[in-house]
């Protein structure tokens, strides 16, 4: 009973003595951690750095409660220890995953191979990037799904990045000796054109025991529009050679036929021209969120032109150019806006 006694009447100088520095310590990590999230939204590719702050943050709270909390010089030595045991374990432990991962998307950023909305292959993956973060890279495939592939997988296979500037596409076909290879390149040329490509060349890639296999490639300039333009290429091909009356099969398949040899395997005529493919609308529907995280990119962007020619304007002289500021500083605030809420719906 005086036990009890004695408790109660130290509780309250006890409950004081932990309270304040605890309620103190968690707020001062609370307003820091909504701080960082503030600071981090204006920035290019910001769930990086977020994400490695947020991390920093925790060890860093951990040591300081240690520290404000009423231990005794050799209790708090011990905790910390303890601590620095328990973090390097951690470290050990996760050193194949979560910090090997982290170290390589440190090195994907600091590389700056590739950005927001650029088309990658790693491997078999193919796709857009739609987000690159501490530990993974988001790219949406063209079956519209979004892949997550690890930093460390990214960094340790070879990376290939279509130039947004423009690319080269190609498709191959096997015609048989029977038609002269300067005809049949003629004719290549001619769908690469029609196809929209630009300065297209053929290459003979192989001479076979029964035909001969020929490959064309022309320059794309709207690289949005690659997984179409692949297949109107190889579409254009076939009407190409069809109408010029050359038959796409070797003679080694032709001897394996119940047909006359002067048969040839081409499709009737078509009746009418065909009408506009809609270039592009597969890309529309496939690479959507990657689409619209490359237009993000492009508006954080903006958003840092526009703040440094309204750092420019006041410099210059700010009463003179007050309307260019303000107009300037509506355009910040509406992309701002734009931003924040696409941020929050991919948190």
């Amino acid at each position: 009973m005086p036990s009890t006694m004695r408790f109660m009447e130290a509780f309250p100088a006890v409950l004081t003595q932990w309270a304040v520095p605890l309620t103190v310590t968690l707020l001062c990590l609370a307003f820091i951690y909504w701080l960082l999230g503030k600071t981090f939204t204006d920035q290019p590719n910001n769930r990086l750095y977020r994400q490695l702050a947020y991390v920093g943050l925790f060890v860093v709270s951990q040591i300081i409660l240690v520290i404000v909390l009423p231990f005794d010089d050799s209790t708090q030595q011990q905790l910390l220890t303890l601590f620095g045991l328990v973090l390097t374990a951690i470290i050990a432990l996760s050193s194949t995953s979560f910090v090997s991962n982290a170290m390589a998307g440190l090195m994907l950023k600091a590389m700056g191979s590739f950005h927001t909305g650029d088309f990658i292959r790693v491997e078999n993956h193919f796709g857009r990037v739609t987000a690159k973060a501490l530990l993974h890279t988001e790219i949406q495939s063209e079956d519209r799904d979004t892949v997550a592939l690890p930093n460390m997988f990214v960094i340790s296979n070879p990376v290939k990045v279509v130039d947004a500037s423009g690319t080269l596409i190609s498709a191959e076909i096997s015609i048989g000796f029977d038609t002269h290879r300067r005809r049949v390149r003629e004719l290549l040329l001619e769908a690469a054109q029609t196809a929209g490509l630009q300065e297209p060349f053929v290459q003979i890639l192989e001479i076979g025991d029964f035909a001969v296999r020929y490959r064309i490639t022309g320059f794309l300039e709207d690289t949005k529009n690659i997984v179409s333009m692949r297949s109107d290429l190889k579409a254009n091909m076939l009407d190409t050679l069809h109408r010029a009356g050359i038959e796409i099969m070797t003679p080694n398949v032709m001897n394996q036929r119940p047909i006359p040899a002067d048969v040839p395997v081409i499709p009737q005529r078509e009746l009418k021209p065909e009408v506009d493919t809609d270039t592009g609308k597969a890309e529309r529907l496939m690479f959507d969120k990657a689409e619209l995280a490359a237009r993000i990119e492009g508006f954080r962007e903006q958003c840092d032109t526009l703040q440094q020619e309204i750092k420019s304007l006041r410099a210059d002289n700010a009463e003179t150019n007050a309307a260019e500021i303000r107009w300037r500083e509506h355009q910040v605030a509406a992309l701002k806006d734009i931003i924040a809420r696409f941020d929050n719906g991919n948190e």
